[in-house]
């Protein structure tokens, strides 16, 4: 399935239904008076998140949703049904925009949230409300309010509490497939990665959260250079970050600043995430080797990195845990299962007792 994290579409709420003119006539009946029924309710439009799906792909085939229209009014005093509302499913972590792409509207961020996006236009009054002693025989009736249209704009930013960020061909596919059981595209070239993927880590009973991996980062990626930043949004929502570098290449220290320049660059509190540090691919890495180039990261970063490999797995489960410490006190360890003994255990043999 192809990866769609934005769309563009246009809504459409449904128009009320006319009131309707009508008299009663029946045999015998001299002065029947006005029997008109009110026009029905036009459809509402509603935004809701649902589970089950981690793209908006379906929005790529159709951009055009219109709510039902309300039916109108009868006579005898029969009003009209409302029209039929449209529900636009989406994955939890949409955020709906305006037109603009700026004024947020709604942040779906958990499975069930639903908001009303149009309201549907009132049904109009039947001639059965404007009879009066002056105008007993009222023959007009009110026209059904118009609905509301909008254009707006969908951007999914994935529900993770882990991101794994870096240059190209750091290793974070690699990464992610030995700790969890994703399968993402691996190989030795650059932009391996072009979306996101996540990954569920479960270090034991009780100790699960979800990792994702992004495509990597170049220099001037805020100003468009490779993928851009376009995929930075979906570890906004992470509570930690976990920078990995490529222990293999010459300049480490560089490769750790070029990253950190494009998070500041990109805002929306990035730079300032909780980050775990590691020196991955150290398994290709001779002792003197390693241990020079972890020196070099120490000193352009300000904190020991961690020394780990996707592929040996050396160092990984240490890593992870000691992210989903991090993942914990951002919860407020309010998630973490507790596994706690009974206070008081029956003897064997004891008779029950309500």
């Amino acid at each position: 399935m192809k990866f769609l994290d934005q769309a563009k579409i246009y809504t459409r709420s449904g128009d009320g239904g006319a009131g309707s003119v009508s008299f009663r006539r029946e045999k015998f009946i001299e002065y029947g008076g006005p029997d008109g029924g009110d026009g029905g309710r036009g459809g509402h439009v509603f935004v809701e998140a649902v589970e089950g799906l981690n793209t908006l792909i379906d929005y790529r085939y159709q951009q055009h949703f219109k709510a039902g229209t309300g039916v109108h009014g009868m006579g005898k005093q029969r009003n009209g049904p409302a029209g039929e509302d449209v529900t636009l499913k989406v994955p939890v972590g949409t955020q709906v925009l305006d037109e603009d792409g700026e004024t947020l509207l709604a942040d779906l961020d958990h499975p069930g949230a639903r908001i009303r996006l149009l309201r549907g236009g009132n049904g109009g009054h039947g001639n059965i409300h404007f009879k009066g002693s002056v105008n007993q025989a009222p023959h007009f009736a009110m026209p059904g309010q118009k609905g509301e249209e909008r254009w707006i704009r969908l951007r999914l930013k994935l529900i993770a509490d882990v991101g794994l960020v870096g240059l190209p061909n750091a290793g974070k596919s690699t990464f992610l497939a030995a700790a969890s059981a994703a399968k993402p595209k691996i190989a030795d070239y650059p932009f391996t990665t072009l979306s996101p993927n996540l990954g569920v880590v479960d270090l034991s009973v009780g100790e699960r959260f979800v990792v994702a991996d992004i495509p990597g980062l170049i220099e001037g990626a805020s100003e468009g250079a490779g993928l851009g930043v376009r995929f930075l949004g979906h570890v906004e929502r992470t509570a930690v970050l976990i920078h990995l570098i490529d222990g293999t290449q010459e300049d480490v220290a560089e490769a750790y600043r070029t990253v950190r320049t494009e998070l500041a660059a990109y805002g929306e509190g990035l730079e300032d995430k909780p980050e775990f540090l590691a020196l991955n691919k150290i398994d290709a890495l001779d002792p003197e080797t390693r241990d020079r180039r972890a020196a070099e990261l120490e000193a352009a970063a300000g904190v020991a990195p961690r020394l780990v490999s996707g592929v040996s797995g050396e160092g990984v489960r240490e890593l992870l845990r000691a992210a989903y410490a991090q993942v914990r006190a951002a919860r407020g360890d309010s998630s973490a299962e507790t596994h706690e003994a009974p206070s008081e255990v029956e003897p064997a043999g004891a008779e029950w007792r309500p």
